[in-house]
């Protein structure tokens, strides 16, 4: 546990402190969130697709035409390529901090 801990501060990925949320962990970085399934013994187990944390919740990120949007119930914002690229990378890297 302690490397994993290690491997996502190097990563500057943090865990919220979401105690509403009992079946997953959440972690964050730059404004996107990544739902993280709690396992019996409280590690870590299936890892969900990263998303914009936005004042409704998170939106995921969804092919639009030529261009990605994020989506939420009643919300829908255009992504950068700039965007696209950071959650995409954040998602990676959340992988490989959680790869024991």
């Amino acid at each position: 546990m302690q490397a994993i801990l290690e491997r996502l501060v190097a990563f500057d990925i943090q865990l919220l402190p979401l105690t509403q949320v009992e079946r997953h962990w959440v972690f964050e970085r730059g404004g996107f969130i990544t739902l993280v399934e709690r396992t019996r013994d409280g590690g870590f187990g299936n890892i969900g697709s990263p998303g914009l944390l936005t004042g409704s919740g998170m939106a995921v990120l969804v092919r639009r035409g030529e261009g990605h949007a994020f989506v939420a119930k009643g919300f829908e914002q255009p992504a950068t390529g700039d965007q696209v690229e950071a959650v995409r990378r954040f998602g990676e890297d959340l992988k490989a901090a959680l790869a024991g």
